[in-house]
């Protein structure tokens, strides 16, 4: 298989393993990038496996390089994860792995706008193809609407400030550039943490509100849920805590019993069980890994089994009629 690229493939081995594969499963990659992970299921895959992947950055599908009849990529986001897998033909799937997030790949592309240590134009979309670009957004939107992205999704202390910077500076003219944009943020904020840039988390803002990425999260989760067999795995990779945050909840909620008014007669094999249970701690990169990629430093990893529901089901999974 060819298609290297400079992107590491963060918790490569481990969230493999956390889906347990079965050589003739069905496998969901939600997050293509760069096909670390995809490459690594394929090669746990025999001949009866499948392979289907998604990514909404049309540079990402064309460097894909993986010609593999067991393999499929698809040009779209995963927050409509069931349309795309109804159209490949997939009732339900053995596995779907998730790896949120902007890939080193698209940092280190400085023409995408996606980082400040580029002058560039501010585009900031995962997906070229559609949506605003962040120069637009930051052109039309008033004070408000700035500092709530900035506060939001940045949790920058200093969003008013930034959005007031932002909206005087374009009464002359456009916010245009990354490079413009970092120079006005650190014009705002006179303080910030030792060894972090002033303008970080309004860049790490604004891309998660240009790519709608929280919303696309916590569209996709249930979706995932839905599609698994019984025993099947959901494995997400997070870097950012508002992320983590939305997986987290997500997973606590379906692993708890629901709730009834109590003194209903019914007895506790009948109560509805859990929808999934919690596999392992979450886990984060280990010191070899961070000593060759440092960016692992903020990714958490959740992984999630999906329960037999109903009792019929369960009696199912136990091996009953």
């Amino acid at each position: 298989m060819s298609g290297a690229s400079p992107h590491q493939t963060v918790l490569l081995q481990e969230a493999v393993e956390a889906l347990a594969i079965n050589p003739s499963g069905t496998y969901i990659d939600g997050t293509f990038g760069y096909g670390g992970h995809s490459r690594a299921i394929l090669e746990r895959l025999g001949p009866d496996g499948r392979l289907l992947a998604l990514d909404r950055d049309s540079r990402a599908v064309a460097a894909c390089g993986i010609n593999d009849r067991r393999f499929a990529l698809v040009h779209h986001r995963f927050g409509d994860l069931a349309v795309v897998v109804r159209q490949a033909g997939i009732e339900v799937v053995d596995g779907v792995l998730l790896d949120i997030g902007v890939s080193s790949t698209q940092l280190d592309e400085g023409e995408r706008g996606f980082s400040f240590r580029f002058d560039a134009p501010l585009d900031m979309r995962m997906d070229t193809t559609q949506g605003e670009t962040a120069a637009s957004f930051l052109a039309n939107a008033g004070i408000k609407e700035i500092t709530e992205v900035i506060r939001n999704y940045g949790e920058e202390r200093f969003a008013f400030q930034i959005a007031k910077k932002i909206v005087a500076a374009r009464s002359e003219r456009p916010v245009a550039t990354t490079g413009e944009l970092a120079a006005l943020v650190r014009e705002a904020v006179r303080t910030r943490e030792p060894g972090q840039d002033p303008a970080t988390r309004t860049f790490q803002a604004l891309r998660i509100y240009i790519n709608q990425e929280l919303d696309q999260l916590a569209l996709v989760l249930p979706q995932a849920m839905d599609l698994l067999k019984c025993g099947g795995r959901l494995v997400v990779i997070c870097f950012h805590s508002l992320e983590d945050r939305i997986v987290k909840h997500f997973m606590r909620h379906l692993a708890s019993p629901d709730t009834l008014p109590k003194n209903l007669p019914l007895r506790s094999a009948d109560l509805p069980p859990p929808k999934l249970r919690r596999v392992g701690k979450p886990l984060k990169a280990g010191a070899a890994e961070l000593a060759a990629n440092p960016r692992a430093r903020s990714a958490v990893m959740r992984v999630a089994e999906k329960l037999a529901g109903s009792p019929a089901e369960r009696s199912l999974a136990r091996g009953g009629a």
